[in-house]
């Protein structure tokens, strides 16, 4: 929950999940994920690597964010100011796939985007919110307001 200077109570967090695999096939799974506050979700992909879709705020909705196929960087930022928020705010940085089946919570007060790292990423986004809630919380910056869309070479 936001508290009342609208900084989120709490910091995004990985909720890591598993793959099982045999002679049958596989299972991909979050086991300690549950849908208790979910009140709808939806799909999201675009249609080249290296897009970006940022930054989306809410005060009042949470989101969690699962990747079904291939691979993402996803960002997340406290909103400290709605008007002009810092762009020195502490940017959380993850990079999610299908590989390696996790479950990342964003709590509601921060803004969040993501960039493809491959052509066919699909992410599935579960919000705390009805679509008509979300309508009315619903808050954008620019894709590069804080840049974290860059992939170093190691």
């Amino acid at each position: 929950m936001a508290t009342s200077k609208n900084k989120a109570a709490a910091e995004p967090i990985l909720i890591d999940g598993g793959l099982a695999v045999d002679d049958r096939g596989q299972v991909s799974f979050v086991n300690g994920f549950g849908f208790e506050n979910v009140k709808r979700f939806y799909m999201v992909s675009n249609h080249s690597a290296g897009f970006v879709r940022a930054w989306h705020a809410h005060k009042k909705e949470a989101k969690y964010v699962l990747v079904v196929k291939g691979a993402v960087v996803v960002g997340a930022v406290a909103v400290d100011n709605w008007e002009k928020p810092s762009k020195d705010a502490k940017v959380h940085r993850f990079v999610l796939s299908e590989k390696k089946p996790t479950v990342l919570y964003i709590p509601n007060g921060y803004a969040n985007g993501f960039m493809s790292l491959t052509k066919d990423a699909q992410i599935i986004f579960f919000s705390t919110s009805t679509l008509e809630e979300s309508l009315g919380d619903d808050i954008r910056f620019d894709a590069r307001y804080w840049d974290i869309w860059s992939v170093e070479e190691r």
